[in-house]
């Protein structure tokens, strides 16, 4: 049993299920994030295998542009798997977008070099990046719906969180992977064909996320929308009930623009900029992302569930504030050395982490249920595109263009405002019911809190 209807409305998933659905959820994320981690942390070993060149720097932005390229097809995927997801289900969607990402990871691994197949070598990574971000753009957004339509209403923050531990979980995976790997076969063979390896470890992580998922019942949420005869069971009547929620639209994007620029910057992007502009290592930059990110694991839990006391929108409000007003200063105490780069990476980190750990959340619930897999999919995914996957590469081309290294700090302070504009206007949905056609927060509000019983002696 997963849910009941009672008084009117569903009642909560049994927690095993529940715990299978966070499972199930956060696995497929840490995928997706582990493909990304992976590819960011061997950017350099892949610019010199697909793109070769005397000029490092050229060759490392080529393997940076192919890395922007898969985003450019994720809103081709939000547009195919969201309205999908929103007619057949949640559940089908993800199983099928987990498998298409683990396999196009897995052969990247397996593709033939420039010297081995010529042009045709960065031609296959670029179509395996771009069926990595056809799957993704249906990934996220259902991943995220998924979470969110099976957590209570009280609790969402803090079980959506998992689904964000997931992705930190992948970025740090792939980063001790590689790292453990060159340490294994040693910096020759890593640049040779040990950056290959940690590819490979995507097709076990992608069925084992696939026979989770298949296991598991639609969400409790799509079900009773579905039982009540509320879905848009026709593609046009779906597309125009979507373009009739236009704000919510636009300000997830506004939204994704922050999120993703601090994400990419942060989490994507560090290891190639502490290589080429701070001059640490390989190992000591990987290092440094490995200490961040296992900070941030432990942080996100509480930061979800303090959401659920204090409101998504005031999280947001902390971490945009900081990161505008410290973005300068840490990452001048970067460039410093060693020690003092870690701790400024994992104040940005931590500083990040309350967007990250809301927007399961705080995203799904800006939408009601009959369009909400492909109204967060499509924004989200669009937005993403733009800013997003291009976030390593710009970051790169304005440092040389400008020769100043602070330039990510500027980047990541004007997301910040573009980012607080769009908050300003967004509902909070702390405690709003979810279902139905109504947009929570506008149309729906927090129900009261269930009477504790009192025992009588």
């Amino acid at each position: 049993m997963t849910s009941a209807r009672v008084g009117g409305h569903t009642a909560e998933a049994d927690p095993r299920t529940l715990r299978r659905a966070i499972a199930a959820s956060a696995i497929g994320n840490m995928t997706e994030w582990f493909d990304y981690g992976v590819y960011a942390y061997t950017a350099v070993y892949i610019g010199e295998a697909f793109f070769p060149s005397e000029d490092k720097t050229a060759s490392t932005l080529g393997s940076l542009l192919v890395f922007a390229v898969s985003f450019l097809i994720r809103p081709v995927g939000g547009m195919v798997w969201g309205p999908l997801g929103d007619r057949v289900g949640r559940q089908k969607v993800l199983a099928t977008t987990i498998l298409l990402m683990a396999a196009a990871t897995f052969c990247v691994g397996l593709l033939p070099g420039y010297g081995t197949i010529g042009i045709l070598a960065p031609i296959g990574l670029i179509v395996l990046r771009m069926i990595q971000g056809f799957s993704t753009g249906g990934e996220y957004g259902g991943a995220a719906t998924f979470m969110a339509e099976y957590a209570p209403d009280r609790k969402r923050g803090k079980f959506g969180s998992f689904l964000e531990f997931g992705t930190l979980a992948g970025f740090t995976l792939g980063a001790t992977l590689v790292l453990v790997t060159e340490l294994v076969v040693g910096a020759d063979a890593m640049a040779d064909w040990g950056w290959r390896l940690p590819f490979l470890i995507a097709a076990p992580l992608g069925l084992v996320g696939l026979y989770l998922r298949s296991k598991l019942d639609e969400t409790p949420v799509f079900r009773e929308c579905a039982a009540e005869g509320k879905i848009d069971e026709k593609t046009g009547t779906h597309l125009r009930d979507l373009l009739s929620y236009w704000k919510p639209l636009v300000l997830l994007m506004g939204l994704v623009v922050t999120l993703n620029i601090a994400n990419y910057t942060l989490l994507a992007y560090m290891p190639t900029y502490l290589e080429s502009e701070i001059g640490l290592s390989s190992r000591a930059s990987l290092m440094l992302i490995i200490i961040g990110q296992l900070a941030m694991m432990i942080v996100i839990p509480f930061s979800g569930a303090l959401s659920d006391r204090i409101g998504r929108k005031t999280m947001w409000w902390i971490s945009m504030a900081g990161l505008f007003v410290l973005s300068i200063p840490l990452f001048s105490l970067m460039s410093t050395g060693f020690g003092p780069a870690i701790i400024a990476f994992a104040v940005l980190g931590l500083l990040y982490v309350p967007q990250l750990s809301t927007i399961s959340a705080m995203f799904p619930a800006m939408f009601p249920t009959h369009v909400r897999y492909a109204g967060f999919a499509i924004a989200y995914n669009v937005s993403t595109s733009l800013f997003g996957g291009t976030a390593p590469a710009v970051n790169q081309a304005l440092i040389n263009a400008s020769g100043d290294k602070l330039m990510p700090a500027y980047y990541l302070m004007g997301a910040c405002v573009v980012g607080a504009i769009a908050l300003w206007f967004v509902p909070e949905t702390r405690a709003c019911s979810i279902r139905g056609r109504g947009i929570p927060g506008v149309d729906t509000h927090p129900e009261p809190e269930p009477a504790k019983e009192k025992i009588s002696v």
